[in-house]
């Protein structure tokens, strides 16, 4: 494990657990100084007790706009600045009510879109000010494949992360100049732990992935966490605006 992220100060929004969990991880791994944020504020704060190094934990509501400055200026003031961020955030509870547009409660709409569009523009607004003043601000959002896939199901979690792909065309557009780096993972079918141990996701979804796939395996969430990481590191200073696909070949760009 290289240090390529040593002496950066991160914030993961959306953290306690799946793809943010592992994100932490690997952020501290890599040397960087990290604020785990998420509504979960237990789960975030057993997180940081587990990676150590430099993490800790602070609660975050990102549909709430109070909330989401609190927990910023909480993650400022601990690490003594901001050098990166990585959005993740999204409320998954509502995804199996997101039907179809005919027949979606419109509740799962406002929510959804509240959460994933609105909730990153609110994160976006709050961290940008801190990330130029670093002058070398990286964002990293949590999208799908279901902005471009075409699904004949969960139209709402499509559009909010379709307007997420160009809320990060955007900032990546608007500030990339002052030295603003935004990129979008675009996670295939993940397997986070939390759905390998709950049992969440029935045998034949399972097989389903496996045998229609290019890939000899699922998602994990370490797959989009290195990816992740490589867009916080000076790695990933010269690539901006982009929507990288982490899913064993299952949409190609």
């Amino acid at each position: 494990m290289t240090k390529r992220l040593k002496g950066k100060r991160v914030i993961v929004i959306g953290s306690a657990t799946g793809i943010g969990a592992a994100t932490v991880q690997r952020l501290v791994e890599e040397g960087a100084h990290v604020c785990a944020a998420d509504i979960n504020l237990e789960g975030a704060e057993r997180l940081a007790g587990q990676v150590g190094g430099d993490s800790f934990a602070v609660p975050v509501d990102i549909a709430d706009e109070a909330s989401v400055g609190i927990a910023v200026a909480r993650a400022v003031e601990e690490l003594g600045g901001l050098d990166g961020v990585h959005i993740n955030a999204a409320d998954l509870r509502v995804i199996f009510q997101d039907s179809n547009a005919l027949d979606v409660d419109l509740a799962v709409f406002d929510r959804t879109i509240a959460v994933n569009l609105r909730g990153h523009l609110l994160c976006t607004r709050a961290v940008l000010p801190h990330l130029l003043a670093s002058q070398a601000g990286a964002i990293v959002y949590t999208s799908s494949g279901s902005a471009r896939g075409g699904e004949p199901e969960r139209p709402c979690y499509a559009m909010s992360k379709g307007g997420l792909e160009a809320l990060m065309r955007h900032v990546a557009s608007r500030w990339g100049r002052e030295g603003i780096t935004a990129n979008v993972v675009a996670p295939g079918f993940t397997m986070t732990q939390e759905m390998q141990a709950g049992g969440q996701v029935p045998q034949a979804v399972i097989d389903h992935f496996l045998d229609s796939g290019r890939s000899f395996r699922l998602g994990r969430s370490e797959d989009q966490a290195a990816v992740a990481a490589m867009l916080l590191s000076d790695d990933g200073r010269w690539i901006n605006g982009q929507v990288i696909n982490v899913n064993g070949g299952a949409m190609f760009s």
